[in-house]
């Protein structure tokens, strides 16, 4: 029995020192870093005025809401950038960093249109330049899951065999001393 504990012990501790913090760290922060290069852009951006121009007042909240987006992406990947082992923070920034680019990807064709062209280009060479990282992070997250999804058959496995094993011992009848 204690063999059982033991391995699952060290099977939890195994699992806690992968993947490699250095690994992942410079990528977390290099996605942030270019995601920070949006806000000064972002905060120059004025969809109010584009109303009397003629836009659609939903560019107002599309602004709102890739503001928040980009304030979302950057507390999540501090919080990865500190926990890269974690499987829901690395899926936490990989989604908010899809819903900042869908958002800001609508928002370009109001900057294009209604406020500055060259803005505009700006803003697309920040993301793509960020779609690196992005994609580096998509296949870190598959391989973290694999990673987590073999850990996890591995101590089920012999977690089934320890639970076999105390059954066993319990159902063997025990000698009465004479």
């Amino acid at each position: 029995m204690m063999k059982c504990v033991l391995f699952v012990i060290a099977a939890s501790a195994w699992a806690q020192g992968v993947p490699e913090e250095w690994d992942i760290r410079p990528m977390v922060q290099s996605l942030k870093s270019q995601a920070e290069h949006l806000k000064p852009i972002l905060d120059q951006i004025q969809p109010e005025t584009w109303v009397a121009k003629g836009a659609p007042a939903e560019y107002v909240n599309q602004w709102k809401s890739s503001e928040a987006d980009l304030r979302y992406l950057l507390q999540s990947s501090d919080a990865f950038a500190k926990q890269p082992d974690r499987l829901p923070l690395a899926l936490d920034t990989y989604f908010r960093m899809q819903a900042m680019d869908t958002m800001i990807g609508s928002l370009i064709e109001g900057i294009r249109n209604y406020q500055n062209p060259a803005v505009a280009d700006l803003v697309r060479g920040i993301m793509n330049e960020n779609s690196g990282n992005r994609d580096r992070l998509r296949e870190y997250i598959r391989e973290l899951a694999t990673q987590k999804e073999q850990e996890f058959q591995v101590v089920d496995k012999e977690a089934q065999r320890c639970r076999g094993a105390l059954m066993r011992e319990s159902n063997t009848p025990t000698r009465k001393n004479k």
